[in-house]
């Protein structure tokens, strides 16, 4: 059974999703290793959400209860957080309800920018951490594989996920009213990752041309190199700051990079810039909340930014909410086929077992040749095909333990797996007192 943990910037802070970014990712090998029930598990921590998708084996009506609650103990620990307040803030999901989100997330749907570009990116990469660190599993590869199916047909076919819709984009957007011209704009850029190169590529489509790059890790030159910018050594940080109009912080650093008394360094430096505006694009934060207090000094952080994500397209919107809702009823209802299938199997070959065993009485008594047996094996094959039909039918409307009913009372067959109920559409509340999981959103 599939069950998914989230939390977003819907219904937890910035600061607590800045935590889990930390922790989170790390806790997939002891989840998957130390777990009675969880047989897989692929954790997804963006600037805006933290996600784990467990695959859990239920012998207990209880088992995914328990499960959400190992990884609510695991991710609290990792992250420095109390459980309480991880509690509070993840939504427990299952059955069909999994796919329909992580479709949905992967889609750019739940996003702070509706439609945002690197979101899919993540999700590839989530599927491809646990595949090194051997967390996944065969249900978790079908879901995420169909995910990302998803995604690129919402991207191709719909109007979501246009260019300038993604964060980087929307920060920018959001500075228009504080820059003059970008041509004339001298900008500090702090990382040298995916965010960083965005970061850059979009500064250059506005016009701008003046920029320096520092990296917290001192691995700067190759980024350097290739773009054709200046690097800036740790030595020399403050005085690039004191002469940048704009800093985009863009680093992976664990910790704040730059602080308030960075700022009031630079602007003791000679001739240094009065007025500077920073836009950090971190998670975790790579700017100090402290710096906001800093004369001259203006901050745009995530949480200020997604305030300002702009009212989803109506129509594009909805035309690709209908194309996720189809291709999660799509797979679940390959899902369901897939359950009722070693029925189907048990049951062509009870059939097929009957017709050899006749054969070969036939062969014995000298009154069977080639072509009776092809007239055969193709008559049972027709008879078999209503009743497969049949199966996937019944199996789509919930209905698979009547078939298996069915063949154990006609003939006695039963399969190698029994068929499931299909679980139903509902959140599953972990197991802790005092407290109910969050409400979808």
């Amino acid at each position: 059974m599939l069950i998914c943990l989230t939390a977003s910037h819907r219904n937890a802070s910035f600061t607590l999703l800045e935590k889990l970014s930390i922790g989170a990712p790390s806790v997939a090998p002891s989840l998957v290793g130390d777990s009675d029930f969880i047989q897989g598990a692929v954790v997804l921590a963006t600037c805006n959400r933290f996600e784990a998708y467990l695959d859990v084996d239920e012998p207990l009506t209880a088992g995914s209860a328990l499960a959400a609650s190992e990884v609510i103990e695991a991710v609290s620990r990792a992250s420095d957080v109390d459980a309480s307040d991880v509690f509070e803030a993840v939504t427990v999901l299952s059955g069909d309800a999994v796919a329909e989100h992580l479709f949905s997330v992967s889609s750019g749907l739940e996003s702070v920018v509706v439609g945002e570009d690197e979101i899919a990116g993540q999700v590839k990469r989530a599927l491809q951490t646990a595949r090194v660190e051997g967390t996944t599993s065969s249900a978790l590869e079908r879901l995420f594989q169909r995910a990302s199916h998803t995604s690129r047909d919402v991207k191709t076919k719909t109007g979501v996920g246009g260019a300038g819709r993604s964060l980087v984009r929307l920060a920018l957007d959001l500075a228009e009213s504080r820059v003059t011209s970008w041509a004339g704009t001298r900008i500090l850029l702090v990382g040298t990752g995916k965010y960083a190169r965005v970061s850059l590529l979009a500064l250059q489509e506005r016009g701008a041309t003046d920029f320096s790059v520092y990296s917290p890790s001192g691995r700067v030159a190759p980024f350097a190199a290739r773009h054709g910018i200046p690097q800036v050594w740790a030595d020399d940080l403050v005085d690039a700051i004191a002469a940048s109009d704009v800093i985009v912080t863009a680093s992976q650093s664990p910790v704040a990079v730059l602080t308030a008394s960075h700022f009031t360094e630079a602007q003791a430096v000679p001739d240094a810039l009065q007025r500077r505006l920073v836009i950090d694009l971190g998670l975790p934060r790579n700017v100090d909340g402290a710096v906001s207090s800093v004369t001259g000094v203006e901050l745009l952080d995530l949480e200020t930014i997604s305030l300002h994500a702009p009212i989803d397209e109506f129509a594009s919107t909805t035309s690709a909410r209908a194309m996720v809702d189809e291709a999660a009823a799509e797979y679940s209802a390959a899902r369901v086929e897939a359950e009722v299938t070693p029925a189907v199997v048990a049951l062509r070959s009870h059939f097929f077992d009957v017709l050899d065993a006749e054969i070969t009485r036939a062969q014995g008594r000298g009154d069977s040749s080639p072509e009776t047996e092809a007239a055969l094996r193709h008559l049972v094959g027709v008879l078999l095909h209503t009743p497969s039909v049949r199966a996937r039918e019944l199996a789509r409307a919930g209905e698979g333990e009547a078939f298996v009913a069915a063949l154990e009372s006609l003939f006695g067959v039963k399969p190698a797996a029994v068929v499931l109920p299909l679980a139903a559409r509902t959140a599953v509340a972990p197991a802790a007192s005092g407290s109910t999981a969050a409400d979808a959103s």
